[in-house]
């Protein structure tokens, strides 16, 4: 693990990770209306878990290799139980996946300032500026 990588912490996995489950989160959105739709989500305290304990793990295993620190493997998207289904099979809650899709956007932006702090911190410090 590199001095920056340590500087950092684990803020690059959970914002790769924030990322993944917007994504997952705006798919449901997306599906609200289509028959047989599953809403999914991940699991984010297990998987950022998995990321603060795989963090700094990663070898080369040739010297041509790129370094992977920061990365976060994709957690398993699990289905979602849901409080009623739909006739057509479709288990969106277009009300609860909106308030996790506004509520995961702003952890989004905290998590993005936190990193943005870290490395203009890291910048100051190369620069000898207090």
């Amino acid at each position: 693990m590199t001095a920056i990588d340590k500087a950092l912490g684990i803020s690059p996995q959970v914002l790769a990770l924030r990322a993944q489950r917007m994504n997952l989160l705006s798919s449901n959105i997306a599906n609200a209306d289509t028959a047989g739709y599953k809403a999914r989500d991940i699991d984010f305290a297990a998987a950022l878990r998995q990321a603060e304990q795989t963090q700094g793990r990663f070898e080369r295993t040739h010297a041509s290799h790129i370094a992977l620190s920061g990365s976060v493997d994709q957690p398993d998207a699990m289905y979602r139980l849901p409080a009623e289904v739909s006739p057509d099979g479709n288990s969106v809650d277009p009300t609860m996946e909106h308030q996790a899709f506004m509520e995961n956007a702003l952890r989004y932006q905290a998590s993005l300032q936190l990193l943005d702090s870290r490395i203009k911190g890291i910048k100051n410090a190369i620069k000898g500026d207090s």
